[in-house]
Formats: structure tokens, sequence, C-alpha cells
């Protein structure tokens, strides 16, 4: 993680630099507030000292905060309850005051980067559609109009490959494989049956395609 350090005091800094290095951080120190709006931009968090020689620290918050998001956890001796309120609602993520245990002060920089990491984007929902015939690859359900249509887990297996390649040509030896497995060529008269048995139950006889001497298509 890179973390910018704004701290005047050297052997304080020199002290947490040592740590932060020693548990995997690379960390810039600066000794003044207006450093910190020049340098955020290449840090993951921000350790903050409220007593910089140039600004008050919760002045460079609330300036920082005007421009960034970036996670502040402030690291002072001031700890009377109005700067901590004034802190904390200037838009710091955690609030310390010195002296504090080294271990606290880790802990409390993991959690404030669990608490900001970005979450995740949801996985895209993997739904198909030919017409009015819907299929929903991830939870196995299939509607035609609105309505659901109840299929075996063979018949949806063969309308999940080919709904999985819609629009793509897929040819009667992929479907097999990819159903069936090793045991294909004992079962090809099933995929006939299978899909003579989907098209009944979607009763619509465009979604599924028969693509002479070849395969089949889902979709257009």
């Amino acid at each position: 993680m890179q973390i910018l350090l704004a701290e005047d005091d050297d052997g304080v800094a020199a002290a947490l630099v040592e740590v932060l290095y020693d548990h995997g951080h690379d960390t810039r120190r600066v000794r003044h507030g207006r450093d910190v709006l020049t340098y955020h931009r290449s840090a993951d968090l921000l350790l903050l000292d409220l007593g910089l020689p140039d600004a008050d620290g919760l002045d460079v918050l609330r300036g920082l905060r005007a421009v960034s998001d970036l996670s502040v956890l402030i690291l002072t001796a001031r700890g009377d309850e109005r700067s901590v309120v004034r802190g904390l609602r200037l838009g710091a993520d955690d609030y310390l005051v010195k002296p504090v245990r080294l271990t606290e002060l880790l802990a409390r920089i993991e959690a404030v980067t669990r608490r900001t990491a970005p979450r995740p984007a949801a996985p895209a929902a993997r739904t198909v559609r030919a017409g009015d015939v819907e299929v929903d690859l991830d939870a196995r359900r299939v509607r035609v109009d609105g309505a659901e249509v109840d299929l075996t887990a063979k018949e949806f297996d063969v309308l999940a490959a080919l709904a999985a390649r819609a629009g793509t040509a897929v040819s009667r030896e992929q479907l097999l494989d990819e159903v069936w497995g090793d045991a294909h060529h004992a079962v090809s008269r099933s995929l006939d049956v299978h899909l003579t048995q989907l098209r009944a139950k979607l009763g619509r006889p465009g979604p599924l395609t028969t693509i002479r001497g070849f395969g089949y298509r889902f979709g257009d």
C-alpha cells in the first residue's frame, strides 16, 4: 500500500516510516499541509497530523475532501472532543490520539482500507433472449412470454449450451461433448429426443434452428 504521512516531527515520522515499511507499506513523508494536496493522488491512504507548521490539519482535510475521497486516518496529539468530532465530520475515516500503540495503528489502517476499498461489481446477469424466450443461464430458469417453463436438467443443459453461444451455429459433436461428455457416442439419439421435447415445451418454432448436416443454433 502507498501511504502518505503528513508529520512534522522527524523522530515520530522516522519511527512510523520504519514500522510501515516492515509491514509492507511504502510511505512518502511530508512536513507541510500544502504537500498533501501535491502528493495525495499517488497514495492509497493519508496519515494526517493536525499540528502541521503551515496549516491546521483540519483545514488540510477540508481542502483534500474538496478534491479527493482518499482514505484519511488522523494521527495527532490533539485529543479534545471538539477536534475529534470535527475531524470525523470533515471526512476522516478514523482518528487516533498520540501516543498510539503501533499494533493498534496497523490494525486501524487495515480496518480503514477494508471499509473504503471499492466493492467488486456484481457480475452481469447471464440472461439470453430470443423473441419472447428468455434463458437465465445462472438461475437455470426458462420463461416464454413471461411464464416459466419446466425443463428437465438435461433439457436445460442442451438449451444452455446453445443459448450461451446465441446466434452461433453449434455442431452436434460440440453439444454431445458438452452435455454428455465421453459417453456421447452412445447417446446421439438422446440429443434428438431432447431437442424435440425442448421445441414442444417452448412452443415456439423460431428459437431453435436446425442447420442441416451440421448442428443447431439458438436465436437469430
